[in-house]
């Protein structure tokens, strides 16, 4: 259970669970510790009536979110003015095995966060985007060209302050009836991770490349460890 006295995100209809409460948390510790596990999340929002839901990359700093895109975006383009927006991201754990197909489901772990985009611009813009690269790989900055002009113009940094989120976790086993243990289909949990390969280097990397913010990457590794450890603190 979550510590009342914890800090959380404030409770409304807008983000709270409507279903299994149990598997909810709105405290920032674990909203933010799922955000800090992964890269890759879903930015909704609605032009002229009409839904749309775009995959892009993002990083947390504090309260606010962050992510970043071409400056001819259809998203971010709409997104500029200050919108409305509902940001998602999930990590698909395990899939759960049941000895009935309404008890079959998955683990996971997931968070949705609600507040209004706005465009990150001038100085404040390139060091967001700086901030991207250390984010993931830190100490890499320093070592890659400085972000040109036209760099920085073809790109667009939108921010959002996290207003309401909610977080939902399922870690169980397979959650049979009594009455259908005796079905001998097999049950259980089969794990799901991204893990990272092995690294395909460029043909004209020195001979020895500076690796400078990678440590991490290795292959075997799993993807949500290695970003949640360089995460900032």
């Amino acid at each position: 259970m979550t510590d009342a006295a914890a800090p959380a995100y404030p409770v409304t209809a807008r983000n709270r669970l409507k279903r299994r409460h149990d598997r909810g948390r709105y405290d920032h510790a674990s909203v933010h510790a799922i955000l800090d596990s992964g890269m890759l999340c879903h930015v909704a929002y609605v032009i002229d009536a009409q839904p749309y839901c775009t995959p892009t990359l993002y990083w947390r700093e504090g309260k606010r979110l962050y992510w970043h895109g071409s400056s001819a975006s259809r998203m971010l383009r709409a997104q500029e003015g200050g919108v409305p927006v509902c940001l998602t991201m999930a990590h698909l754990d395990g899939l759960v095995m049941a000895r009935t197909g309404f008890n079959h489901s998955a683990n996971y772990r997931s968070v949705m966060c609600f507040g209004q985009a706005h465009p990150v611009e001038g100085k404040a813009k390139v060091a967001a985007l700086r901030a991207m690269i250390e984010r993931f790989y830190p100490g890499r900055d320093a070592g890659l060209r400085p972000f040109s002009t036209q760099d920085i113009k073809a790109t667009t940094v939108i921010g959002m302050e996290i207003e309401q989120a909610s977080a939902k976790i399922r870690a169980a086993g397979n959650l049979d009836e009594p009455e259908d243990m005796d079905n001998p289909s097999w049950a259980g949990v089969i794990p799901v991770a991204t893990v990272i390969g092995a690294a395909q280097p460029c043909p004209n990397n020195p001979a020895k490349p500076i690796m400078a913010g990678l440590e991490g990457y290795v292959a075997g590794a799993h993807l949500d460890a290695v970003i949640a450890a360089v995460a900032p603190r």
